[in-house]
């Protein structure tokens, strides 16, 4: 039987925590860098709730997806006032002492306080990691069996074996071995592994299946598992970050070269989808299991938010940090109402593919 309320709660905690630690990061180093932060808030929509503090307003809003840090003048409109009479030597003075506006704030100061949120995404999924990794431990690269006939065999390597690089991409964790085999447009794969302690390099061609249309080498593996409730478990929850980081980058570079559907999109209706299967598929399995992979859940969308706001696009942090970057390095700094309506367009894009992401995701219910 589903239960609906806990899928709904699941949801909101895992998007608020996600969201709160991407803006906290942003208004963590804009106050130590001294600038002023007008807006902290969470969610889209109306505001169910304000607290006014000394400098910034914080606001919880209606949906609970999706939230802001607002820097004082991040747009180009709003400036710190100067008494009359005050000469410029005297305002320079005053605007050092108090809480700047975004514009009036180094270069530098700027980028560290764009770039602290997708950092922050990637700090909690580390976090996160630390407590799976410790209770659930590792998947090894270790080849469990090598299938007839497939090109592995034809290769050369065993059941047994240690799969250490895929193309010159160094692999920890079994899960990252199939997603560099799951993103194979079926060219040449060098793998390099280990076998009692000999290093071996061999290429080989995957095999495309018509019936799962996708590429195939031809080993299995994934059951062995490494126990890291000691203090393996830093290492091996960094390994779990960076599986995700990695497939993250991967499945971008798999849509954009024209392989991903729409259907392989997600939205909020989605996750909440993928949520709700998750609790009636682990619940059997006990509460802890549950909570379990609704943090891994969360890791994966902290990683995925962290990673897609630093996309080059405007409107997200990235495509901030390309006009600050242009700026640190040419000294000239860009007119803020242009940058504000690149920004501006860029936001309406994202919105309308918000849109067809969340009607595409309305619509599998009734296919």
């Amino acid at each position: 039987m589903h239960s609906p309320l806990l899928t709904i709660i699941s949801f909101i905690l895992i998007f608020t925590v996600v969201v709160v630690s991407h803006e906290f990061g942003h208004y963590l180093i804009a106050r130590l860098n001294g600038i002023k932060v007008n807006e902290f808030s969470i969610g889209m929509g109306p505001a169910l709730f304000k607290k006014k503090g000394k400098m910034t307003t914080f606001v919880i809003r209606l949906l609970p997806i999706g939230g802001a840090c607002i820097f004082e003048g991040e747009d180009g409109n709003v400036s710190l006032p100067e008494e009359e009479g005050e000469d410029a030597q005297h305002a320079e003075i005053k605007k050092s002492l108090e809480a700047k506006n975004f514009n009036d704030a180094p270069v530098w100061s700027r980028i560290a306080s764009v770039f602290a949120g997708p950092i922050f995404n990637i700090i909690l999924a580390y976090l996160l990691a630390l407590f799976i990794v410790w209770f659930c431990g590792a998947d090894l690269t270790t080849v469990g069996s090598v299938l007839e006939g497939y090109p592995a065999e034809a290769a050369g390597i065993q059941a047994g074996d240690r799969i250490t690089k895929i193309d010159g991409h160094t692999t920890h964790l079994w899960r990252e071995v199939m997603i560099y085999s799951y993103m194979n447009d079926g060219s040449d794969m060098t793998i390099e592994y280990s076998r009692n302690g000999e290093k071996l390099t061999t290429t080989l061609t995957p095999r495309y299946s018509q019936e799962e249309g996708r590429y195939y080498i031809g080993f299995s593996g994934g059951a062995d598992y490494i126990k890291c409730s000691n203090l393996r478990v830093f290492k091996y929850s960094w390994f779990e970050v960076r599986y995700w980081l990695v497939a993250t980058v991967e499945s971008l570079k798999y849509m954009v070269t024209g392989h991903a559907k729409l259907d392989d999109l997600a939205g909020p209706v989605g996750v909440a989808n993928i949520i709700d299967d998750t609790i009636e598929e682990t619940k059997p399995l006990g509460a802890f299991t549950v909570l379990l992979n609704m943090m891994n859940i969360a890791v994966l969308l902290s990683v995925n938010l962290g990673v897609l706001n630093l996309l080059p696009v405007p409107a997200l942090d990235g495509g901030r940090l390309i006009f600050l970057f242009i700026e640190a390095i040419s000294g000239r700094k860009l007119p803020p109402e242009k940058e504000g309506l690149v920004h501006l367009i860029g936001f309406v894009l994202l919105m309308i593919l918000m849109i067809v992401v969340l009607f595409n995701d309305i619509g599998r219910f009734f296919r």
